[in-house]
């Protein structure tokens, strides 16, 4: 069970990086982003499909996903 925790924790924080690289935002205002506008809700919601994307389609997904919640980055 650990081992299923920890590969979602390190999944979350390689997301969260490679978010606030695409968009030139530090990691913190990438979280603070991620959680305001639910992208990590969905990321954890839809896990077990999300995981397997590479981390551009990722991306791509929770930029729409954040979006439709009202985000705006460029």
């Amino acid at each position: 069970m650990l081992t299923a925790e920890l590969n979602r924790l390190q999944f979350t924080v390689a997301l969260i990086s490679e978010f606030a690289r695409a968009h030139g935002v530090g990691k913190s205002a990438a979280f603070n982003y991620l959680r305001t506008f639910k992208g990590l809700e969905f990321f954890h919601e839809h896990f077990d499909y999300m995981h397997t994307q590479s981390f551009d389609d990722m991306v791509e997904d929770i930029d729409k996903v954040c979006a439709n919640n009202g985000g705006v980055l460029k």
